[in-house]
């Protein structure tokens, strides 16, 4: 191996945020936590491993020549694999799949056996996809027990629980799909699950829609209610209804998503294997029940030259790209048995891409144009065209994928396909940020931003190709660069040419329905699903997020993601009101403090040490003041807590209502959570809330807490909501993985 790793010579070029992110994530660790390796190395390591599996089709090939092409790939930053497989190539883990989907079967065995193995999944670095349809209603009778069963919702709270506690390395959080079909009895209640953000934090939500069900909202039609048991008919609702309050619900806080399950298994190359019930968490991913898909994405941007794509050199990479994922599959530990064989049974890889807006960019393109639209169909359909020639040359050397003969494959002509799945568009938070390339297919998010480092100073951070475009047009500056790291956005700056604020559009300037063409266009020539949000600016309407939805169906997409800026963050306590451009406010003295007032002292336990909350009250036995002390830790956390008390204590003596303190407070996360179901606290902020609320026996709605977006956990530097996950632009910490 040592004579292979000489050859591999060339040193990567990383940005620095880039080389943050591997030490954090991705780079070896000794027991105490020492790196072992550098970038280089890490690549060596993954690119030697993977091509080893060439010696199981034959056992004098040259695995030095294949692990050149998989490391040179890599390290010029034009493929990149899923995060597992740079994270666990070539280390005693070797698991190196990102997405499964498991089964949900109706019994108690069942259920608590794929909790266990939501558990080795996620300990392995994975997501895990689930269908919950399966599963008969709340309130069905249990003939095993006379009793009655508790319902889905109340099983997705037992996985999410579990997946609150599985720590995966310290590299990967758990991250779960809970799909539901439309027609399922308790639909209802799964599309109210999440209306209160503390609930149900490591799942994201999706429902099932049929065609059946979206010609009945056409028409504005009932659809009928299912029990799962007995496919007995229980019951009708309005179809449009029902869509509406999905809409709403989307609206308010971005779950649930939709996914269109007909659609999905239209395209399901294996029909005759079962049919496909989940994808795995951003939905990308359409899976058979234990199956895994190993997927890679291409940074399209490193095959712009001269303001043209270089087909060649991009048809080289994706073959050599195919030709890596196939070899993973071989060399994967799969978590379970299971998935072990379903997995290799079908092959599924997904090549997708990132650097999409920056191609972009340098291609001088509108993201919101027709010319976008046709560029992004002419790419996809080369990627998927040369990825199925890549698979039928694998194919011809190693043999068809063991289900070929019951797959579509025979009658749409192929004979050889080693792959039943060839492309996907996935997320591509971390490992964009590595290739220093715009996120999968989404647009910018900012194109210049301040971030924060370790001395309080800020700088700046430029997109890369729009400061070669100012200095271009000759009007680069540092007087510039302020100006736009402080809009994030060019369309206001006067000096900026108009031609360049239409190429350097970014997300909240681009209207939904520019979104969800540009879904579709690339959906068209995509195997899998394509993972992307469609952004919508805090003051869309609920027709709004209803008109995408309806245009992502009518466009072929197999789903849709939402998210409306700030409908998950912190609301301030409004003191008047605004109405259009007027603003009315209304001023107040805050009342003086008596020398003496009587008040309790809670504890409350957090991730940051035992939290002491004294509400005082007033006369009338009101809360008037609130102090924090949060014992040994000192530092930012007892600034904060005190900062905290000081702002909650002026609104108690300036008339506030505790519930409004309350509300605001309570669901506010952070990284540091503790405890269990009801008996959790979430962050500082909500200990103070719940220690409030005990205080005074409040009994608060809880549907109307939030939980802020707000900054990342790690290096405090700006989350965007993206791809269906929450991502740090700074360091590539994600929410879901």
């Amino acid at each position: 191996m040592e004579k292979i790793k000489a050859l591999l010579t060339k040193e990567p070029e990383l940005s620095s945020n880039a080389i943050t992110v591997l030490k954090k994530r991705y780079l070896k660790r000794d027991a105490e936590g020492n790196l072992q390796e550098t970038p280089k190395e890490m690549f060596q390591r993954v690119a030697i491993n993977i091509a080893q599996a060439d010696l199981n089709y034959n056992s004098d090939a040259d695995i030095a020549e294949t692990a050149k092409k998989f490391y040179d790939i890599m390290v010029d930053l034009k493929f990149l694999p899923n995060s597992p497989t740079l994270m666990n190539a070539g280390t005693e883990i070797q698991q190196l799949s990102a997405c499964f989907v498991l089964p949900v079967e109706d019994s108690l065995d069942k259920i608590f056996e794929a909790v266990k193995y939501t558990a080795l999944i996620h300990k392995s670095g994975g997501g895990t996809g689930f269908s919950f349809s399966r599963l008969r209603p709340k309130d069905d009778v249990v003939k095993t027990t006379k009793g009655v069963s508790s319902g889905p919702i109340s099983f997705i709270s037992v996985f999410d629980a579990a997946t609150e506690v599985i720590k995966q390395g310290g590299k990967r959080r758990g991250a779960n799909m809970g799909i539901l079909r439309v027609d399922h009895p308790d639909i209802m209640d799964f599309i109210y699950a999440k209306k209160d953000k503390t609930k149900l934090t490591n799942f994201n939500l999706s429902v099932g829609l049929t065609e059946e069900f979206m010609k009945a909202v056409e028409e504005d039609k009932d659809f009928e209610l299912i029990n799962p048991r007995d496919k007995k008919v229980v019951g009708k609702l309005n179809a449009r209804k029902v869509f509406d309050e999905m809409v709403k619900l989307a609206w308010e806080g971005g779950d649930p998503g939709i996914i269109f399950l007909d659609r999905i298994n239209k395209a399901n190359p294996t029909p005759k294997e079962g049919e496909i019930e989940s994808t795995n968490p951003c939905g990308e991913q359409p899976l058979l029940p234990y199956e895994s898909c190993n997927l890679g994405s291409i940074n399209l941007a490193k095959f712009v030259k001269n303001k043209q794509i270089d087909w060649e050199e991009l048809r080289y990479v994706i073959h050599t790209s195919v030709h890596f994922l196939d070899n993973v599959i071989d060399m994967n530990k799969y978590p379970i048995p299971e998935i072990n064989i379903k997995t290799r049974m079908n092959r599924k890889i997904g090549l997708g891409l990132m650097g999409w807006a920056d191609t972009l960019a340098l291609l001088e393109t509108p993201y919101n144009s027709y010319e976008g639209l046709e560029l992004a169909e002419k790419v996809m359909k080369f990627i998927n065209d040369e990825s199925k020639i890549a698979s039928s040359k694998l194919a011809e050397i190693r043999g068809n994928f063991p289900n070929f003969e019951n797959s579509i494959y025979p009658e749409m002509g192929y004979k050889y396909l080693r792959n039943a799945t060839t492309t996907t568009i996935a997320p591509t938070g971390t490992i964009s940020i590595i290739a220093n390339a715009s996120s999968g297919i989404e647009p910018y998010f900012a194109i210049a931003f301040y971030r924060n480092v370790m001395d309080k100073t800020k700088l700046i951070e430029v997109n890369p190709y729009l400061k070669n475009s100012l200095k271009e047009y000759g009007i680069y500056s540092e007087e510039l660069m302020e100006k736009i790291a402080e809009k994030g956005i060019l369309k206001d700056i006067p000096d900026i040419p108009e031609k360049l604020k239409k190429i350097f559009v970014t997300a909240h300037e681009i209207s939904p329905i520019w979104h969800v063409r540009m879904q579709a266009y690339f959906q068209k020539y995509t195997d899998n699903a394509v993972s992307k949000t469609v952004n919508f600016s805090h003051d869309a309407t609920i027709e709004d997020v209803r008109n995408a939805y309806l245009l992502a169906y009518k466009l072929r997409c197999k789903g849709i993601t939402i998210y409306r800026d700030g409908c998950r963050e912190d609301q301030v306590i409004n003191i008047g009101t605004k109405t259009e451009n007027t603003e009315h406010k209304t001023t107040f003295t805050p009342k003086s403090r008596p020398n003496i007032l009587n008040g309790k002292t809670i504890e409350m336990v957090t991730g940051c040490g035992k939290l002491y909350v004294t509400i005082n009250s007033d006369e009338n036995g009101k809360p008037f003041e609130v102090f924090t002390n949060i014992g040994k830790a000192g530092g930012c956390a007892q600034s904060q807590c005190q900062a905290i008390g000081r702002l909650i204590s002026l609104v108690f003596r300036s008339g506030g209502a505790p519930e409004s303190v309350i509300k605001q407070l309570k669901g506010i996360s952070c990284h540091m959570k503790v405890g269990f179901g009801q008996n959790q606290i979430l962050s500082c902020a909500d200990a103070v809330a719940k220690a409030i609320e005990k205080s005074i026996n409040l009994n608060t709605n809880q549907d109307e807490t939030v939980v802020k977006n707000g900054a990342c956990p790690e290096c405090g530097g700006h989350m965007q909501y993206m791809e269906g996950c929450s991502v740090c632009l700074s360091c590539g910490y994600s929410h879901c993985s």
